[in-house]
């Protein structure tokens, strides 16, 4: 037996189509299963916790601080109603050849897909952001933050349908959920007049589940910095004067560092999009151009932070991916947004499957960066850690190494980012428990073991072909155990280096 590594801070210690229509059926029923209101979901989520949530309305009401997650609208739980095993995900965009083979240099379009479910009868649609909204409700959040890439007079009448659909959605669950309103600079909007932008943002905002302060809708644009302050003063002027609808801008920057001074006047707090690598979400460090240093920097002008929240990052089509080292990247961010006494906190992201970003529940990680996350959150928003009352062991690996080659010919494969962490080959075990143990991990043929410590304690060994499980010993007898359903492989079917993950109390 090898003793493993153990550390807290940043230390150094997919499938061919059957098999996945396979996999997705077996999950449909326990992937989606919801509470219905918002008592039983507070138990349901304690039970399935290391400690006992608080409820939505005491997290609310005992913090000026408020989370959200990054919804994207043209990926909702399902596409098109039908039968995981044949649905438009798993035929078309996690398939290598799906539709029409427009993705197979990068082997497929998606290497996870949303949590599935059974078809529905009646609205299906309204009813599926009602359940996805019910989750992030369930984890803690105050709301979404509904990105908005077109606008329905030149763009997807679908991606608007379902920011309507959203809007509804969120009022119909619960009305102390709320939707930030994220016209997305990027693309076509970035060609649009003020007046125009003014016009569709103020019949979403119309809805009373839009994000108020102070009675001014919340409109946080994704990459500001497209427009002028003069072009958003103007946007701002429309949305007022002509539609009786008073904005706090709250302005995403991909580097706010160039752009905070010229924005502050028009600005009511200020955000950016953030890394997705432990070395670029460094919680120690206080100079300038750290995390806590911009913070403090934006802090020092009056405004608002809203940190980003992030598991990993691995974008197919793009051929780049962020080494997050396990879980280090998400304990990192969250350290940072407490540490740095942020106001507002962004899940980047709640749904953007092609970049394997998502903390929503998923086919091949449940509902684990949720419930890790949730954690952290009741933490940061009551300046106190909670008290483990149930031991538990969450497991992330890679199903593949970093360097191994699919049996797929995909002709474009994913490089490191520019920035990144260097690639690792790692299982971690993070381990929440009441008293101290020890945690023993079998990778395949080999077997590790760390004493961990009461509270929050990680162990981390080499990443190895076969099956990964992990448990926890205390005074002879197993507390906490979990297998991955997720075997290892030395040639993966496509090159897929997202962390998948397991957690031994769902």
């Amino acid at each position: 037996m090898s003793l493993a590594v153990r550390s807290l801070t940043p230390r150094r210690a997919a499938a061919p189509l059957a098999l996945l229509a396979a996999l997705t059926t077996a999950l449909t029923t326990s992937a989606v299963a919801l509470p219905a209101t918002p008592a039983s979901a507070a138990t349901a989520a304690s039970a399935a916790l290391p400690f006992d949530m608080p409820s939505g309305s005491t997290l609310r009401a005992s913090s000026s601080k408020r989370a959200f997650a990054h919804y994207v609208p043209s990926l909702p739980v399902s596409l098109d109603n039908r039968d995981a095993a044949s649905d438009y995900y798993t035929r078309n965009l996690m398939d290598p050849a799906g539709e029409g083979g427009k993705h197979k240099a990068y082997g497929g379009w998606m290497r996870d897909r949303p949590a599935t479910r059974a078809p529905r009868s009646g609205d299906w649609r309204l009813a599926d952001m009602e359940s996805e909204v019910r989750s992030a409700r369930d984890a803690g959040l105050d709301g979404f933050i509904l990105v908005i890439y077109s606008l329905p007079d030149t763009g997807s009448a679908q991606q608007w349908e379902n920011a309507n659909l959203l809007m509804k959605a969120a009022s119909n669950v619960d009305s102390g959920f709320k939707i930030i309103l994220q016209p997305d600079m990027t693309g076509g909007l970035k060609d649009r007049s003020a007046g125009s932008l003014a016009k569709y943002m103020a019949k979403l905002a119309a809805y009373s589940s839009a994000y108020r302060i102070d009675g001014k809708v919340v409109v946080s644009p994704f990459t500001a910095e497209r427009k002028s302050v003069s072009w958003w003063k103007s946007f701002k002027s429309t949305m007022s004067s002509t539609y009786g609808k008073p904005v706090a801008f709250f302005p995403l920057f991909q580097n706010e560092r160039t752009w905070r001074s010229t924005f502050d006047p028009i600005s009511y707090g200020m955000a950016n999009w953030g890394n997705r690598n432990p070395r670029g979400n460094d919680p120690v460090p206080t100079h300038a151009d750290s995390p806590l240093g911009r913070i403090a920097a934006v802090h020092k002008l009056g405004q608002k932070w809203m940190q980003p929240i992030s598991v990993q990052d691995s974008r197919p089509r793009a051929g780049i991916y962020d080494e997050a080292q396990n879980t280090t990247n998400l304990r990192n961010t969250w350290a940072i947004a407490t540490k740095g006494n942020a106001q507002f906190v962004q899940y980047a992201t709640w749904g953007d499957y092609p970049e394997n970003s998502v903390m929503a529940p998923t086919v091949k990680h449940g509902k684990v960066f949720l419930d890790i996350s949730a954690y952290y959150l009741t933490k940061w928003k009551t300046g106190k850690a909670p008290t483990i009352v149930r031991d538990t062991v969450y497991l992330t690996h890679r199903t593949q190494k970093a360097a191994a080659r699919p049996s797929y010919p995909q002709t474009k494969l994913m490089t490191l980012r520019s920035g990144s962490n260097a690639a690792r080959d790692t299982v971690e075990a993070l381990t929440f428990l009441k008293a101290a143990g020890t945690v023993k991990i079998k990778v395949g043929t080999a077997s590790y073991s760390c004493a961990v410590d009461a509270g929050v304690d990680t162990c981390t060994v080499p990443l190895s072909t076969g099956t990964v499980s992990a448990s926890v010993v205390r005074s002879g007898t197993t507390v906490a155990a979990v297998t991955s359903p997720y075997k290892v492989v030395s040639t993966p079917y496509v090159q897929d280096l997202q962390y998948v993950a397991a957690g031994s109390r769902r």
